[in-house]
This record gives C-alpha cells, structure tokens and sequence, in this order.
C-alpha cells in the first residue's frame, strides 16, 4: 500500500510582521496543498491523511474556509482523509460543520468521530480527531480495541504530542508511545510537530508542508509511505513540497576580510529569493568593516525573500586606522576621538559604549561620503 502523509497546513495562518509580504506566505501554504496533490499523483498514492490542523484557526473567512477544498477537488484520482487538529477541533456549529454545509468534494473524507473507515481494499483507518483544543487523555488509546477484518493494515491517523519526545508540539494532548506496538498499527501518521520527525519505524510527524517559523524545519515536507502487507514495517520518503525555506544563520566576524566569504556562504542557497533568513551576526569589526558590513546586508536583503538580522553581540571596536582612514579634522576629529573613547570605556554601560560605536559608524560613513 501506497499513500502520502501530511499535517499541520493551518490555512489562513497570518505573517503580519512581515508586512506586504503576508499575502505571499499565505498564498504559499495552498501551493503547498497542491504541491502534495502532485506528490500522490506522480507517486500512484491513492491517499492522503492529513494528521489535523487543516485550518489555522477554527474560524476562517468564507473564502479561507472554501481554499483548500478547491486545491484537493483538482485532484480527483487521490482520496483526502482530513481530522481535526487543536487549531480547528470538531464543536458543534464550528468550522467542520460549515465545511459539510459548504459542500465537500467527492473526493475528500472527513473524519470526526473515532470508529473505523476503509482506505482501500486492504487497509482501515483509524482516526482520533480532536474536538478540543487541548485533551488531557490520549485519543489513540481506543485504537487498541478497533476491530478491523482479519490481515488488513491498519493506519492510525491523530494530531498531539507523543510522551517523553520534548515539546516541539503545539496541542498537549499525549499519545503514548508504544502505540503502534500496542494497538497493531503498520503506521501512525501523526500531526501537531512542525518539524518531520521519526519517532519509531511505524510513527511518524510529518511536519508542516510549508515552513512558517524560524528555528524549526527548513523545507516543507511531506511523507510518502510504502507498506507492502501484514508485518511489513513502511518504507518512509520525505519530499520537498514547500515554496519557502527559513533558514538559521550564525556567522562570527573578525575582521573586515571576513565579509566576502560570509556572503558568498549566506547566498549559497538553492532559492535565495524564496528565504526566510534569521542571521545572528557575533565578534568584533572596526568602524570601517561595520560600514561595510551594512552595504552587504542591504545587497543581501534585496537577494532573500526577507532578511531579519540581530547583531547585538556584534561589537565595532574602533581603530587608530578608521580615524586616519579618512581626511578629516577640527570638530568632526575631536568627536571621533570622544566617540572612540567612550565605545572603548570597559567602565561605561553596554548600551552607552553601543551607542558610541554606532554613531562612531554613521560619523565614518558621512565623512566618507563627503
């Protein structure tokens, strides 16, 4: 048997802080959804499961509600098996209930209540949807007692955080385990985790399909899953299905000559402009090397997607080469020596010797310029 697992889409999901750019990374999460079509078509998966988490919030826009039900209706060879996650649980008059009410595609499966569906002639899927945010049990705990026909796989299918794996996870409903061993699963496709994890060869989080926050997973995934019958353990391939990569970069910096190579490195990605980068920037530089330090993030920023910079353990360190770098005297000399002074002064708080170094930078950059 052949099917794709997937999770956590959250459509509708804001960017906000990312200004004009919120439209993008919205529409990016629907690509997604079409882009995991392709996956099952090319591949010959006749399924999908989708481990909750459909929707970001359980409340969408009418149109945000309708989206990804048209991006799966445009594959009608692959069957959609969709629960509720924490995001979006089933309560009465909520947002599964205006999806019926909207009209589902023939091709799409709503589960929301745990009892057995067929997937296939030689398969049965066990669903523990979510019909509040947070459960204190583990909804998985009835797949123990599933009864299912003799030899079929069995596919468990939820949404929560597996005991004594961290706290990746967003919704704090526990899932033992051991329940594969315990419940006679060949997989568990699991969702809440935004990162692809395999916890044990038949429990898996497929991770979001498009990355929507840094420190997590790079690259939207999806999981293609082989099982080739009773016993068999599954054969798991991540693929690629996301638009956008947010990426964690640390660079340390000595000296000006370290600039070329730190962006020749940071621009070495597959698609700059689809990268989400946060760059933490730690060391010393002179005055002059700060300067330009900032033409090569301005020229980096217009190459990335978007470009979020902390440089609070970034010191400038003036030299006596950055004063006489430049011809300048009178005032302008005597307060780029007060400047230096005071960014030098071990005695002087962090954020007084901070704001010396910077505008020490910006007396350089004018100088320079005049």
């Amino acid at each position: 048997m052949r099917f794709v697992h997937t999770a956590d889409w959250q459509i509708g999901r804001p960017f906000r802080q990312f200004g004009d750019k919120d439209a993008a990374l919205r529409l990016a999460r629907l690509a997604a959804v079409e882009n995991v079509g392709r996956l099952a078509q090319r591949e010959g998966a006749a399924h999908v499961l989708v481990a909750g988490d459909v929707y970001d919030t359980e409340s969408p826009q009418p149109k945000t509600l309708l989206e990804p039900l048209e991006r799966m209706r445009r594959f009608p060879g692959v069957t959609w098996h969709l629960i509720p996650g924490n995001h979006d649980p089933h309560r009465p008059e909520g947002v599964w209930d205006r999806v019926r009410e909207a009209g589902v595609p023939d091709n799409v499966r709503l589960h929301l209540t745990p009892e057995p569906a067929p997937l296939g002639d030689n398969a049965v899927l066990l669903p523990a949807p979510l019909t509040r945010k947070s459960e204190g049990g583990d909804l998985t705990e009835w797949m123990d007692r599933a009864e299912t026909p003799p030899g079929a796989l069995r596919i468990g299918l939820a949404h929560g955080s597996v005991q004594g794996f961290g706290t990746e996870g967003e919704a704090s409903n526990p899932i033992a385990p051991a329940r594969p061993e315990r419940a006679g699963l060949a997989y568990l496709a699991l969702g809440d985790w935004h990162r692809t994890v395999r916890i044990g060869p038949h429990l898996w989080y497929a991770g979001t399909p498009e990355p929507d926050r840094a420190g997590s997973q790079e690259e939207g995934q999806a999981l293609l899953v082989d099982i080739a019958g009773p016993g068999a353990p599954p054969t798991v391939t991540p693929h690629v299905v996301g638009t956008h990569q947010w990426v964690d970069r640390r660079v340390q910096l000595a000296e000006t000559a370290d600039l070329p190579d730190m962006e020749a490195r940071l621009r070495a990605l597959p698609e700059p402009s689809c990268a989400i980068m946060r760059l933490t920037l730690e060391g010393t530089l002179p005055v002059a090397g700060r300067a330009a330090l900032d033409r090569c993030l301005l020229g980096l920023a217009a190459a990335l997607f978007h470009l979020d910079v902390d440089d609070a353990g970034l010191l400038v360190r003036p030299t006596a080469a950055d004063l006489e770098a430049i011809d300048f005297g009178g005032v302008l000399r005597f307060a780029a020596e007060r400047l230096k002074a005071a960014a030098d002064d071990a005695a002087q708080p962090a954020d007084a010797r901070r704001r010396a170094e910077d505008a020490l930078v910006q007396l350089f950059v004018r100088a320079s310029a005049g």
